[in-house]
Order: C-alpha cells, then sequence, then structure tokens
C-alpha cells in the first residue's frame, strides 16, 4: 500500500497525467491515421499481412500487461512509467526499419507490448497517487483528454495521407515517437511516492490469475470493449457496403463521439458513487449498446441518404452514451477490485481486456455484422445486453471475497 497526496497535490499529479495521456494519444492519433497506407503504399506489406500483424501485436500485448505490472508493483508505478513510455516510442520508430512481413510481425508485438505496459502502469500510477473516491473522476478527465489528442492527431495525419509521400509518413511516425519522450518527462514531474510495504510475502507470483472473480469480471469488461473495433471498423464497413449514407458519414460519425466524450466523459464518471453504481453503469451501458446495434442494423433499410445518415447519427449518439457509461462504471470496477499493492499487476490484466478487443475484434465484428447483416447485428447487441447484466453479479462474487 502506498501513501497518498494530499488534495492539491493530487491536482496537480492529475494535471500532469493529463498532459501526459494529450501529449501521446496526439501521436497515436496521427499514427493510426495514417500508418497502415505507410505499410501497404511504402512497405508494400498486403493488407493481409498488416492485419495479421496488428492482431499478433496486440495479442503479444495482451499477455505482456501482467509482468509489466508487477514491474510497477515491484519496482514503483512512477519509474516504470518513465521507461515504458520512451520505449513505446522506439518500438514506432523499430517500424520504419521494416521490410518484410516477419519484422512488422516483431515490431507490432513489441509496439503492442509497450503500448499495454504503458496503459497498465499508468493506471497503477492514478492508483497510488490519487484517493479511492477521486480515482475515476481523475480517469475520466484523461479519456477527454486523449479523445482530444486523438482528434487532432487525426488531423495531423490527415495531413500525411493528403501528401502520400514517404517523407510525410516519416514525419508522422518520428512525431508520434517524440510525444512519448515529452510523455515521458511530464511522467517524472509527478511527485514520488514512497512506499510503505512490500508485496506480501509469499504471495503467488500471478496472483491475479488465480483470482477467478477478478477473471470473470476483465472478461466481461473485454466483450463491452468489442465497442472499440465496433466504431473504427464495423460501423464504418457498414457505412459504406450496406447503407445509402454518403461515405463523409464515417468522418462525421467518429467526430461526434470524440466530442461528446470530450464534453461528458468527466460529468458521466462524477455520478459514480460506489462500486454497485458502477456495476449499475454497466449493466445500463449494455442496453445502450444493445439499442445502438439496432439503430445501425435499421440503417440499411431504405435508399434515403438523409434518412440513412439520421439514423446512423441516432445510432452512434446512444453507442456513445453507452461508451462512457461502460467507460466510467469499469475503471472504477477495476480499481475497487484490485489489491492495493498489486494494482500494477491487476490493471495490466484488466486492461488486456483492451488488447484482446483490438486483437480479435476487427475478424470477429467484420465477419458478424458485415457478413451476417441485420441478424449479426440483433446477435451483437443481444451479446452486449448478456455482459452488461451479468458485470452486476460477477462484481458482488468479487467483491465478496476480497
Amino acid at each position: 500500500m502506498t501513501v497518498l497526496l494530499e488534495r492539491p497535490q493530487t491536482r496537480r499529479a492529475g494535471r500532469l497525467l493529463a498532459a501526459a495521456q494529450l501529449a501521446g494519444s496526439l501521436g497515436d492519433g496521427a499514427f493510426l491515421t495514417c500508418s497502415v497506407l505507410f505499410f501497404t503504399r511504402i512497405v508494400g506489406l498486403t493488407p493481409a499481412q498488416v492485419g495479421l500483424g496488428l492482431t499478433l501485436g496486440w495479442a503479444a500485448g495482451s499477455v505482456a500487461g501482467v509482468p509489466l505490472g508487477r514491474l510497477a508493483d515491484r519496482h514503483g508505478a512512477r519509474g516504470s512509467a518513465v521507461l515504458l513510455a520512451p520505449a513505446t516510442g522506439t518500438s514506432i520508430l523499430a517500424f520504419l526499419l521494416v521490410r518484410s512481413p516477419v519484422a512488422f510481425v516483431l515490431a507490432a508485438c513489441l509496439y503492442g507490448s509497450c503500448q499495454t505496459g504503458l496503459a497498465a502502469v499508468r493506471q497503477a500510477l492514478l492508483a497510488e497517487l490519487a484517493d479511492p473516491e477521486r480515482r475515476t473522476r481523475i480517469r475520466a478527465h484523461l479519456q477527454s483528454a486523449g479523445n482530444a489528442g486523438l482528434a487532432v492527431g487525426a488531423g495531423l495525419g490527415g495531413l500525411a495521407l493528403s501528401a502520400d509521400t514517404a517523407a510525410a509518413y516519416l514525419t508522422v511516425f518520428v512525431l508520434d515517437a517524440a510525444t512519448f519522450a515529452v510523455t515521458a518527462a511530464l511522467l517524472h514531474a509527478l511527485p514520488a511516492i514512497p512506499r510503505t510495504t512490500s508485496p506480501r510475502t509469499g504471495a503467488p507470483k500471478s496472483a491475479v490469475l488465480r483470482d477467478r472473480p477478478y477473471a470473470l469480471v476483465t472478461l466481461l469488461n473485454a466483450i463491452l470493449l468489442l465497442r472499440m473495433p465496433l466504431l473504427s471498423v464495423a460501423i464504418p464497413l457498414w457505412i459504406v457496403e450496406r447503407t445509402a449514407a454518403p461515405g463523409w458519414t464515417v468522418s462525421a460519425l467518429f467526430v461526434l463521439n470524440t466530442v461528446v466524450v470530450v464534453a461528458l466523459q468527466v460529468r458521466v464518471a462524477g455520478k459514480l458513487t460506489s462500486l454497485g453504481s458502477a456495476a449499475r453503469m454497466v449493466r445500463r451501458s449494455g442496453v445502450l449498446l444493445m439499442a445502438s446495434c439496432v439503430a445501425f442494423a435499421l440503417s440499411a433499410l431504405g435508399t434515403s441518404p438523409p434518412v440513412a445518415f439520421a439514423v446512423l447519427v441516432a445510432g452512434a449518439l446512444v453507442q456513445v452514451l453507452g461508451e462512457m457509461l461502460q467507460s466510467a462504471g469499469s475503471w472504477e470496477i477495476g480499481f475497487a477490485l484490485a489489491p492495493a499493492d498489486k494494482q500494477g499487476e491487476y490493471q495490466g490484466f484488466f486492461g488486456s481486456g483492451t488488447s484482446v478487443a483490438r486483437a480479435v475484434g476487427p475478424v470477429l465484428l467484420s465477419t458478424v455484422v458485415i457478413g451476417w447483416g441485420f441478424a449479426g447485428w440483433l446477435l451483437l447487441g443481444a451479446v452486449f445486453l448478456a455482459a452488461g447484466w451479468a458485470m452486476g453479479p460477477a462484481v458482488r462474487w468479487a467483491a465478496a471475497t476480497r
């Protein structure tokens, strides 16, 4: 267990964490916008090779989160984060050396591991710096800062796409790597937290892997996190292939999602009062995500572009409300159910849901939604509904074993 900072110091730490989140996500926004075209047009990889490499990379990340989180528990979250931030930047520069599919897979595994590890260690760092009552609210501020950075970064990436030259893409990769150097500097400016206790003697090294209630909560959260590739992969494909909506609807829905999260995520997180209210938030998110799936399915009916656009916007608004509820509720659940002296390890495991969703989500959702059409949307909605409902009993089980 660590000594928590006083409230003014917590506010300063929150600002530094938000600035670090903004810096890293700005570079990531530019990178994610144009990296695939760099790999296919400049490096010469096929789309299938890129997809497989990224899937394997995020799969590696889902495995690396726990040991890297354990590193934070043993040696301190701040120092671990300061090391992992430039390591992430280095992994991005490694992509510039890729000239073969095998090298791409290796670089993707390094990138996925560093990104997942850094995310886990940041969560542990937040748990060290903030009192339990403020963790989720501060995490919401970080999410808003991250979305703002992604939006600005996506605009910069769009400039590189317009130029469509090796030099433009190189600039984006260097920019992304540089933002992680800035991230490391901001994290280093955080106050050091003296550790008052060490991990329990005799405790199993992989305690989280033996914690079945927490594993169930993590699995349900990973299922709900399929909303991430839903927005980035399934919906764009659905709009282009199955609806009469104009192609620019894809960008409009992305902007809408970003603006709503930046504006409202902190307010939504502020409504949390307990672990029980977090579970109820997640349950409501399942209902909203199901409703959004129904709306997206209905958008393919008819041939009127304005009607299709309006239905898609309605679905996107319902989806982002569900997203914010799921995010806030899951943050509180992930923090509250983790032992104080193993936050790094537990956050690494809980955060593996993001890597799993990124790894399997694109193939799974494109098959179910694009391949099965209306029935696929209904099935996906039912899965979201069931996972959201099951979170309540799973959280009660986990809380009873703490």
